[in-house]
């Protein structure tokens, strides 16, 4: 089988073989990963893969490896703590002004370093449509909640009739006015992100924000920005997502060219995540410190427009706070010491007729 020919994703470890994803010679491994956790890669990614480039930054997101078995004693099974968050079945309510509704618990891709991945997979299906409801009640008993995220999975696979039944039900709800949808389909299937799907997504007197997850430049191939264009074109405002991983974006060259990329394709650059402690995941970690020197030579070469902000989700459900660089310290004397893009430091006074 040729990556040219392929009309199904690759969901089985001879299938990545076949397509020359993956040697001959790792059929045992990928059974046995695959025995643990679930497998797919589209047609749009596989054609972006280098075969026979085992350290490929494409292959290395999507493509089963033994180390996946490999726990480390700080990994969690739920790292960031949906369960201790979850009043009712599919929903988690960790902030006061929001809640998160897992729509679906299956994805178009299986991205291999994924904080669900002992949640999701195939066959897992959709939220029932009693626990939508029950949703939908526990979001009109609570007049603070501003923002629903809708998320699984990839909620993005359902049809444009359920995602828009959706959106007409959570819009109907007064105090609701913003409808985010976190999504890797424009990335790993952009044929599906047809126009009405974009329009499925809008309904009048919400903002529908769309928050696109990919990790390094060549994701947002010409097709992806065509499904972002569509996105957009309906209405929808565009934001980005990406993990910050160990021989995928671990270089400040890659994250500059990934942050232009969206830019270029209408997605402002919003979160750049560091690596939740999903099992099995530790090969791909990079250490804060060097995270935060990675953010601080961004902002020496891009724009504000064009830079994410570097968060932590505390383990344990305690919520996503920002671990970029810091700028500004004080200098003991009650004012402050600016450090500038170059690594410059300025002596800064905040107090009204006092010179800098």
């Amino acid at each position: 089988m040729t990556i040219e020919r392929m009309s199904q994703r690759l969901a089985t470890p001879r299938s990545l073989i076949e397509a020359r994803l993956a040697a001959p010679e790792r059929l045992g491994e990928l059974e046995a990963v695959a025995g643990r956790y679930a497998i797919a890669v589209t047609p749009a990614l596989a054609e972006l893969v280098k075969l026979g480039d085992p350290a490929d930054p494409i292959a290395r997101q999507f493509v089963p490896d033994a180390r996946e078995l490999v726990r480390d004693p700080a990994e969690s099974d739920d790292p960031i703590g949906d369960d201790a968050m979850s009043p009712i079945n599919g929903l988690v309510h960790r902030y006061p002004d929001r809640v998160l509704i897992k729509l679906v618990a299956a994805c178009a891709v299986y991205c291999r370093f994924c904080f669900r991945r002992e949640r999701v997979g195939p066959g897992s299906g959709a939220l029932s449509a009693a626990d939508f409801a029950a949703a939908l009640d526990y979001v009109r008993a609570r007049p603070r909640v501003w923002e629903v995220i809708l998320t699984g999975g990839d909620p993005l696979i359902l049809s444009p009739r359920r995602i828009a039944e959706a959106t007409k039900a959570l819009a109907a709800i007064p105090h609701v006015k913003v409808l985010r949808w976190h999504t890797r389909l424009p990335v790993a299937a952009p044929e599906r992100v047809t126009k009405a799907m974009a329009r499925a997504l809008i309904a009048d007197g919400t903002t529908t924000v769309v928050a696109i997850h990919a990790n390094h430049p060549r994701e947002l191939t010409e097709p992806a920005r065509a499904a972002c264009m569509r996105l957009w074109a309906a209405g929808a405002m565009l934001v980005s997502q990406s993990v910050l991983l160990k021989g995928v974006n671990d270089d400040v060259e890659t994250l500059a060219d990934l942050m232009r990329a969206f830019v270029e394709a209408r997605v402002k650059p919003y979160y750049l995540h560091h690596l939740d402690r999903a099992p099995g995941t530790a090969h791909w970690w990079v250490p804060i410190a060097k995270g935060q020197e990675l953010l601080r030579a961004l902002r020496g070469r891009l724009s504000g427009l064009a830079t994410p902000t570097y968060v932590l989700d505390i383990p344990g459900g305690r919520g996503k706070v920002p671990i970029g660089p810091q700028w500004l310290a004080g200098d003991g004397n009650g004012g402050y010491v600016a450090t500038d893009p170059c690594g410059t430091e300025h002596l800064y006074v905040d107090r009204p007729g006092e010179e800098s």
